[in-house]
């Protein structure tokens, strides 16, 4: 298959301004994240979608390619949808701008579900949960799925809940994380966002809600570990401190 990984990048982040520029590992947030997905060995190509000038110049200066897009757009998908528009693939990768130690063999690990499940026009990846902290926060969204491991719904609320233990998990790793991550067929995504957002999806703000809502199925594959995300100057001074001390994921 013919597989693009697109990685949506603003500049415009409400808690981290300028997030993908963040230059203190002596590279942009933005290069992080790319060359971490560029090491998956089954993707053909990365691209990263972009309204920003300074983010296209900052990809170019390290030879990466790189798709200009509308300012216009309220989500990530919407950009990645646009930046697909041109480009010829079977399949489209979604990769989250705020990556930089994304594993590249869970990236082939969401291709190969993919290939294994024609029939579904989304995938994404799980894993297990590793302690109740973040089992109780609700910016970790938690997967149910089916015997057949397709997801059943995704939520902000501990999902499902241990009712025998008043809500209290005593084996976390036994819910699933749901990982930012996300495969397309090419046709589907350009349907998907021509759907306005649905009312669950409105009411959890997750975006995945609305293929559910639709009806349609989306694949999910469980890995072992979890990539860490940036959200805050706090957690891309972790990442800086991880990465001068050799212990990034991705370096």
């Amino acid at each position: 298959m013919i597989v693009i990984a697109i990685i949506p990048a603003r500049y415009a982040s409400t808690r981290f301004p300028g997030k993908p520029l963040a230059n203190q590992t002596g590279k942009p947030l933005i290069r992080h994240v790319y060359e971490a997905v560029a090491r998956a060995g089954r993707v053909s190509r990365v691209v990263v979608a972009t309204d920003d000038r300074q983010i296209a110049e900052a990809v170019d200066s390290f030879g990466g390619q790189v798709v200009m897009t509308s300012s216009d757009h309220a989500t990530g998908t919407d950009r990645v949808a646009e930046a697909a528009r041109g480009l010829n693939a079977d399949l489209i990768i979604n990769v989250q701008g705020d990556e930089p130690e994304m594993n590249p063999d869970n990236v082939d690990r969401l291709i190969e579900l993919m290939e294994a499940r024609p029939q579904a026009v989304m995938g994404t990846l799980a894993c297990p949960f590793g302690n109740e902290d973040d089992l109780r926060d609700p910016a970790c969204v938690k997967v149910v799925l089916d015997q057949a491991g397709y997801a059943l719904y995704f939520s902000r609320s501990l999902i499902p809940y241990p009712r025998d233990t008043s809500g209290r998990a005593d084996d976390p790793g036994r819910w699933l994380l749901h990982l930012g991550i996300y495969a397309y067929r090419p046709g589907f995504l350009a349907q998907l966002t021509q759907f306005p957002p649905t009312e669950l999806e409105q009411i959890e703000q997750l975006e995945q809600l609305r293929v559910l809502y639709l009806g349609e199925k989306i694949a999910v594959a469980v890995v072992q570990h979890r990539t860490t995300g940036i959200d805050t100057p706090e957690q891309y001074a972790a990442f800086v401190k991880r990465y001068q001390a050799g212990q990034a994921v991705q370096t």
